[in-house]
């Protein structure tokens, strides 16, 4: 098996390079862009597609320079699309002068003597020298951004005078939502009781059209100051309607059944022990790598279950019963049993490896521990034995991540997230001297001093001050789920998205994925450089697509020939299903095919000792272990 990992020649050549299908040069789309619906508005070299309000042209104080839209001279007035837009998605970005002030506008009509008598702005200033109250990136005297939900702190996500900020603006009957470099400003809906209160105490009361058309122009404002706008896309959306998605084809050979069909999940009884209603959340399914083919099913309240490799099975058997020590509630439930991993040689060693979030400890307090089977039956764990090798403290209790997983080279991987809230407000992805947000590497077959477990030697950070030496790769904010290639031993992970794109990685040694500096490859916050170089991910997409991404693995088996060689993964929102082919060589994307399937809530993806693959969703009944499988076209 050959093993990737620790080659500096990969890093180097992943650094920097996002592939065709996701870069674009600017004022461009990407392939990727324009099959997801994507419009541009400006090309980088002319003002068509663009007119002053209530005029056939564009005056002269508009011009383009070096690929931007800016507002240059004296009378250059308010200029408005070509077009009328309904339902749409707007990408734009700004760069503004030092106190200077501008705005973006839509549903503008014209039939008053300003657009912005009908039309609601988002506002463009400097917020450090300019002179409104209302700030960059705020609904004009309507919505301020939201404070965090777990924070209560407002975000002030705009970059300083000079620097290029995006605005992302989403409007539908149901729902409108603005984004300033990514994190989300605010939501609201048009027309609704609080939209309508909020209008009646602003100063556009006294227009009666004011936000009532459903149709109009967008609109670029002249306030007197210098102004410039770049990248300006659009993506409609008829009716509300959500993009059909960017799937090159669907793999019509490629269904999947009930891996278990009718399975009683022992010591399972659709209620908890007060007799309310308990979800049966299978979150592993693994292997021991024993030849046994033996299937390990675990459950988010900590349940293990082992399944015999053949045979019709009627009924599981629990393995290990950890629920006296793990914690899970619905109401925080990115916590729980997360993880679970055999070692290399458990057929020697009996070890197996756990990460769950611990009633032992203070509240929010993941562990990584050590377990073993019982030396007189193989399908029991010793219940005498645990070893802690990690005990982490989480600020909060969501993006726990969770995911921990040998490698080809016998070291054990752990995924953890950001620590949680939103939009990572302590910073931890980007700190070295924390384990959130960062992939782990340990050595458990030895231990250094102090420690049940070795860092070891050749981790990319152990000689520098300060950082933890356990930390393999950085810059992730909630990997879901990762897992080693056992063809070629690349290491996938798919991490979790904030508010506009989700993510695929290749992780190599010593890697930065950019978070939160970045969401997937997009500058992210008022941080617009970066402590180093990033490394892009293989793929993306974005909300409108799904916004809750499932990692599975690259399938190896034999009953799927469809599926060989391409990565499985889905959206937990969405509940759309994929299988991506990667030329790594070339670090090109070859394909991104769907698979059919009626919208399921993917939980997590498993592999069984043979290679074949299984999908698991949460369920009232038990029944929903799913196993990809080949079917008639």
């Amino acid at each position: 098996m050959r093993c990737v990992l620790g080659s500096s020649l990969l890093l180097a050549a992943l650094v920097g390079l996002l592939p065709a299908q996701l870069r674009a040069e600017e004022n461009r789309l990407t392939d990727y862009e324009q099959k997801s619906g994507w419009k541009l508005l400006f090309d980088g070299q002319s003002t068509t597609g663009w007119r002053n309000y209530r005029k056939q042209e564009v005056n002269p104080g508009w011009v383009v320079e070096e690929g931007a839209l800016v507002r240059k001279g004296k009378g250059a007035g308010d200029i408005v699309t070509a077009n009328q837009y309904d339902s749409f998605e707007l990408s734009i970005e700004y760069r503004i002068s030092k106190a200077g002030n501008s705005g973006i506008m839509f549903h503008v009509t014209e039939e008053l003597d300003a657009p912005w008598m009908t039309g609601p702005e988002i506002q463009v200033q400097d917020n450090v020298d300019g002179h409104d109250p209302q700030k960059a990136g705020w609904l004009y005297q309507l919505y301020e951004p939201m404070p965090d939900f777990f924070t209560k702190k407002v975000t002030d996500a705009t970059r300083p005078v000079g620097e290029w900020n995006q605005i992302v603006l989403k409007v539908t009957p149901q729902v409108c939502e603005i984004n300033m470099n990514g994190i989300r400003y605010a939501l609201f809906q048009k027309g609704s009781d609080n939209w309508n209160a909020r209008v009646a105490k602003s100063k556009f009361a006294q227009w009666a059209p004011f936000g009532k058309p459903t149709k109009g122009h967008l609109c670029l404002q002249d306030h007197g100051d210098l102004v410039a706008y770049r990248n300006i896309k659009i993506r409609e959306l008829p009716e509300g309607k959500l993009p059909s998605g960017v799937a090159d084809a669907e793999l019509k050979s490629v269904g999947f059944a009930p891996a278990f069909p009718g399975i009683q999940w022992a010591g399972f009884e659709g209620v908890d022990a007060d007799g309310k209603p308990q979800t049966f959340r299978p979150i592993v399914l693994t292997h021991a790598g024993d030849g046994s083919n033996r299937r390990f099913v675990a459950t988010q309240h900590g349940v293990i279950h082992v399944l015999p490799g053949s045979g019709e099975i009627k009924e599981s058997r629990v393995f290990a019963d950890l629920t006296d020590r793990v914690v899970y509630k619905d109401n925080e439930n990115e916590e729980g049993f997360l993880g679970l991993a055999f070692h290399p040689k458990f057929k020697q060693n009996g070890e197996f490896f756990a990460y769950y979030t611990s009633k032992k400890h203070p509240e929010h307090t993941s562990v990584v521990s050590r377990f073993r089977v019982s030396k007189s039956d193989p399908n029991q764990i010793d219940a005498s034995f645990e070893e802690e090798l990690l005990v982490i403290p989480q600020p909060f209790w969501n993006h726990n991540g969770g995911t921990i997983c040998f490698g080809p080279d016998g070291m054990l991987y752990i995924a953890l997230g950001d620590g949680g809230a939103g939009n990572d407000p302590l910073g931890n992805a980007q700190n070295l001297e924390t384990l959130l947000g960062d992939i782990l590497r340990i050595d458990v077959d030895h231990k250094d001093p102090g420690l049940n477990y070795a860092v070891p030697k050749d981790n990319p950070f152990v000689n520098q001050p300060k950082a933890r030496p356990e930390i393999f790769a950085l810059g992730v904010r909630n990997i879901w789920r990762m897992a080693f290639d056992r063809a070629t031993g690349s290491l996938w992970a798919a991490d979790v998205g904030q508010n506009l794109f989700e993510e695929i990685n290749l992780v190599v040694k010593g890697g930065n994925y950019g978070w939160n500096l970045r969401e997937a490859g997009h500058p992210f916050g008022s941080n617009a450089g970066a402590p180093g170089k990033l490394i892009d991910p293989i793929f993306e997409y974005d909300h409108m697509v799904g916004s809750s991404i499932t990692g599975g693995h690259v399938y190896r088996g034999k009953q799927v020939p469809a599926l060989v060689g391409k990565y499985l993964y889905a959206d937990y929102v969405s509940g759309k299903l994929w299988a991506l082919k990667y030329d790594e060589s070339q670090h090109q994307l070859i394909s991104n095919e769907s698979i059919a399937s009626p919208k399921m809530p993917v939980i997590s993806f498993g592999e069984d000792e043979a290679g074949e693959s299984y999908f698991m969703i949460v369920t009232a009944d038990g029944q929903g272990v799913f196993q990809f499988v080949e079917q008639s076209r």
